[in-house]
């Protein structure tokens, strides 16, 4: 395994919003991983605009919604700093060769419409949010340790998540292997608007109310990237979240966790 190296300007996370920053119904946020980019023509995390499309597949979240497959543009910027991540963005306002800080901005897509299916009718469409927070990684020679708290900051859920994270980067020259693995801790107001709750007012006789209270939700990841040339790129990268029991036997949630894996390739700018 390679030791983990300074961090600079980006996260490797990042690159997985070209191929998951779209209205999908998972949750496949996959944490702070943050590792830095190497403005080199074979480094596997490059810096500056990414272009380029992905194909993604995954496990639908709620009764009656068919499982996700899809084709998608999408782009990334790596700035030195700022950070654009297609549905997220961050702005690093410490790092050196140990910890990294930063403030963080989401838009959290809705993921339930009762027109999706007979099983949700009755119950309240689950809107878009924004989101804000901070975040901080802490760089250790074989591993990266990260956390992440953020808010919903519309009014919508009033909830609150919390992210617990470690990667273990393998670099090999163009090649970048990702492995990591953490719990998401969501407050009950996120966990019921987002993740299976059921109002008394949603409530019917073959649908009981249903509250998930706070949740912990452990999760896995990996991610591949490599460079090609120096300007094309490909990635990969797969999650999997197993639902605190509170989601998973919610009567409106289909399985027991959610995967999701897509691959992409870029052109880098």
């Amino acid at each position: 395994m390679s030791p983990v190296r300074p961090l600079h300007s980006a996260t490797l996370g990042a690159l997985l919003t070209l191929l998951f920053a779209t209205p999908a119904r998972a949750e496949v946020d996959l944490g702070s991983l943050d590792i830095f980019v190497q403005d080199s023509p074979t480094s596997p995390v490059p810096k500056g605009l990414v272009l380029g499309g992905a194909v993604i597949g995954g496990e639908a979240r709620y009764q009656g919604q068919d499982d996700t497959a899809l084709a998608v543009p999408g782009f990334i910027y790596f700035g030195e700093q700022f950070m654009f991540l297609g549905d997220r963005a961050r702005y690093y306002f410490h790092k050196d060769d140990s910890f990294a800080a930063y403030g963080y901005g989401r838009m959290r897509f809705g993921n339930l419409d009762p027109d999706d299916a007979p099983e949700l009718a009755g119950m309240e469409e689950r809107k878009w949010e924004l989101e804000g927070g901070i975040g901080a990684s802490l760089i250790t020679p074989y591993a990266l340790l990260s956390t992440r708290l953020s808010t919903d900051v519309t009014g919508r859920s009033n909830g609150q998540e919390l992210l617990l994270w470690a990667d273990f980067p393998i670099l090999r020259d163009r090649l970048l292997i990702m492995p990591g693995m953490g719990m998401m801790i969501r407050s009950d107001k996120m966990a019921n608007y987002y993740f299976g709750g059921v109002s008394g007012g949603e409530a019917t006789g073959l649908r009981p109310e249903w509250d998930t209270g706070t949740t912990l939700s452990p999760m896995a990841a990996i991610i591949t990237s490599y460079r090609f040339s120096p300007h094309w790129i490909g990635m990969f990268a797969a999650n999997y979240e197993l639902y605190d029991d509170d989601i998973a036997d919610s009567p409106i949630v289909q399985h027991k966790g959610e995967l999701y894996a897509g691959f992409a390739v870029g052109y880098i700018w």
